[in-house]
């Protein structure tokens, strides 16, 4: 369907009078006369408004055939005259904000007249799960000098090749084939979209040059899902993109229900096959997409464009006539990195030529200002932002805990500074699996977790909602699913810390933690993008865990190990929270510090840092009695602030149970 927008003059001052003093009984005649056309065939023409003297015509045709005869004739039935009439092509916000402005003058009455599908593909555009444009006409040569600058070349000239190939008929009478476009590179996609569309519309092949993009996200259930058989409906004539982004590794019921809307899709594209040019847009190298695409268009002919490689001699040929059209040299630093035994992508090409000529600018044409260094350079030598990450870096050991925070990070940069050098974009799992014995400070780096994350802008609110099985079970049948979405909801933009995640693990299936740790990975999913999940316990118990539900572990990116401290770190820790306190320890306290970590590490109930702290306290308890038993007077503010050897508590060895052997030793 083809929206148009009309404007035009008055024949004269009485058509103009009459039409801004019509009055109920004018208006109605307006809207029966509108409302008829339904009766006589598809096309649709209606009085949007008058303004300053000037008339605005809405329409909705199949074909733009005939166009003004169509008009007149409408026009005609409503008792209006016209000179000067000018028309154009819109998208649909526009027909739709006509539509609105022609009921609120009571031209038309949207009541039954039955536009299918208006309601939910205005819901889409409004949700922006998809957009329209329409694209300037171009010529021949023009759109062959486009065509040749986009990463997919080879296969896009090879296409316009066949289009002016074709002879020009009197009018479209339908779509040979259709397009499939595989690149991570948005923009080459979206200026492959317009060179195609140009081609065609200039040699005839269809009737408009509207172009409307779906976006589809298997891991987001959008509005456009459900409009996507409206789109198609009134797509008539137009190209319709459906922009389908997904993973390579999905399983089970997510699988299941891409591979239901893929058949939706291409039972849609062969239903409206010769009325609506469709552009599949996947991710570069998913094969698995494309197979299901292929597996589900059945008779319809594709045609592939993709992302083109070219071997180091032709890079070399293609970068210096770049270098020229720019009119500069194009010198060692640009030619020595290509390397005649391998190939190379031309999305690459035309980054490393950007980069390359604005350095060039900056070096010989612009020296002033060759000290700048460029954005992305300052970008990857930021610094983390925000005191937690401070606080995290200040801990003892932690070494993998603090690895996987960088980490992450870093791949966050990456994708922002690399965007345009096609780095995918599509946001990975985070979730995590800390495991450790007690007082490792997995509870605790969970927390500066969340706040790093806050800080540096890849989590909205930084909170850590800290959970176990009681928060999460329901104590009757229904209640642990709708337990369960409640958590992850407040903690949207932040951290789900589900510690000793081993005890939703029921002693048989089929019980409340069984549903417990099904719904948790289905919003694991769901909630990708606004939830981190961190499982957290012992690191034997929690191996039994991961092996409860097959999806589990797939959907965990980090395993972080804490382990144990040894006897220096844990004397470290003591001095960390020493220091906090504004205190300090004498050589002799530090010894028997050391002494006693050594022995407790022996001992099975060893809490770690949890211990650690216990042992201050009681130092400082210890401190209290013989500050006391001293001659206050006399008391310094370093005797105060100081922890002695006789204020340490050392634990008694525990003694290991004796094997008694009977019989004869050899």
């Amino acid at each position: 369907m083809l929206y148009i927008q009309c404007c035009g003059d008055p024949k004269n001052e009485e058509i103009l009078k009459k039409f801004e003093n019509l009055g109920r009984k004018g208006e109605r005649e307006i809207q029966d006369a509108t409302k008829k056309q339904f009766v006589n065939g598809n096309d649709f023409f209606f009085l949007s408004k008058v303004e300053d003297a000037i008339f605005e015509i809405g329409a909705f045709v199949e074909r733009i055939d005939g166009f003004e005869k169509k008009l007149n004739r409408f026009l005609s039935n409503i008792g209006l005259e016209l000179i000067n009439i000018d028309y154009e092509e819109v998208v649909f916000s526009v027909i739709d904000d006509m539509l609105d402005t022609a009921e609120m003058f009571n031209f038309v009455r949207r009541i039954g007249l039955g536009f299918p599908g208006f309601d939910k593909i205005r819901r889409a555009m409004r949700r922006d799960e998809c957009e329209e444009t329409i694209i300037e006409k171009n010529a021949k040569l023009p759109i062959y000098g486009a065509a040749e600058q986009l990463c997919v070349r080879n296969s896009l000239l090879e296409e316009l090749e066949r289009i002016y190939q074709g002879k020009k008929n009197k009018r479209v009478l339908g779509h040979p084939v259709h397009y499939m476009i595989q690149t991570d590179d948005k923009e080459s996609a979206e200026n492959a979209v317009e060179v195609l569309v140009q081609a065609l519309y200039e040699n005839d092949r269809i009737e408009s040059r509207r172009v409307t993009t779906v976006s589809i996200d298997e891991m987001e259930f959008g509005f456009n899902r459900i409009a996507i058989d409206e789109f198609f409906a009134n797509g008539a004539g137009t190209t319709l993109v459906i922009d389908y982004q997904g993973g390579e590794e999905e399983e089970g019921r997510l699988a299941s229900a891409s591979r239901d809307l893929i058949e939706r899709i291409c039972n849609a594209i062969k239903r409206y096959r010769n009325s609506v040019l469709t552009v599949l847009r996947l991710p570069k190298a998913c094969t698995r997409l494309k197979e299901w695409f292929f597996e589900y268009l059945g008779g319809i002919s594709i045609v592939e464009i993709n992302e083109d490689f070219v071997s180091g001699s032709e890079a070399k040929q293609i970068l210096k006539k770049k270098a020229r059209m720019m009119h500069v040299y194009p010198d060692q630093q640009l030619i020595g990195s290509i390397r005649e035994e391998e190939n190379y992508l031309l999305r690459d090409l035309n980054g490393n030529f950007e980069d390359w000529f604005g350095e060039k600018l900056k070096r010989s044409i612009y020296p002033q200002y060759q000290a700048f260094h460029s954005v992305r350079k300052k970008e990857g030598e930021e610094t983390p932002k925000g005191s937690a990450y401070e606080d995290l870096d200040r801990m003892i050991g932690l070494t993998e805990a603090k690895k996987v925070v960088r980490q992450a990070l870093d791949y966050y940069k990456a994708r922002k500074i690399f965007r345009e050098k096609g780095m995918m974009q599509n946001t990975p799992s985070m979730h995590m699996v800390f495991t450790g014995n007690p007082g490792t400070a997995k509870t605790s780096v969970a927390r500066l977790f969340a706040r790093i994350m806050k800080d540096n802008g890849i989590l909205s609110t930084g909170q850590l909602v800290e959970v176990g099985r009681g928060d999460l079970v329901g104590k009757f049948v229904g209640w642990t699913a709708p337990t369960v979405k409640k958590k992850f909801s407040e903690a949207k933009g932040g951290v789900l810390f589900i510690d000793e995640a081993y005890s939703l693990v029921d002693d048989r299936d089929g019980l409340y933690g069984d549903e417990a740790i099904n719904t948790i990975v289905q919003e694991m999913e769901n909630h990708r993008e606004e939830v981190v999940v961190i499982f957290a316990g012992y690191p034997d118990k929690m191996e039994q865990f991961l092996q409860k539900n097959p999806g589990l572990r797939s959907r965990i990116a980090f395993h972080v190990p804490f382990a144990d401290y040894n006897a220096d770190e844990l004397c470290d820790i003591a001095t960390l929270l020493a220091d906090k306190c504004g205190m300090r320890f004498t050589e002799d306290a530090y010894d028997k510090l050391r002494l006693n970590f050594a022995i407790a590490m022996e001992q099975s109930d060893f809490g770690n840092g949890r211990y650690v702290r216990n042992v201050i306290e009681k130092a400082r308890m210890a401190q209290s009695s013989r500050l006391l038993s001293m001659d206050i007077d006399r008391i310094t503010g370093e005797d105060v602030a100081t922890l002695c050897g006789e204020d340490i508590e050392v634990p008694e060895v525990e003694e290991k149970n004796t094997v008694i052997k009977f019989g004869f030793c050899g």
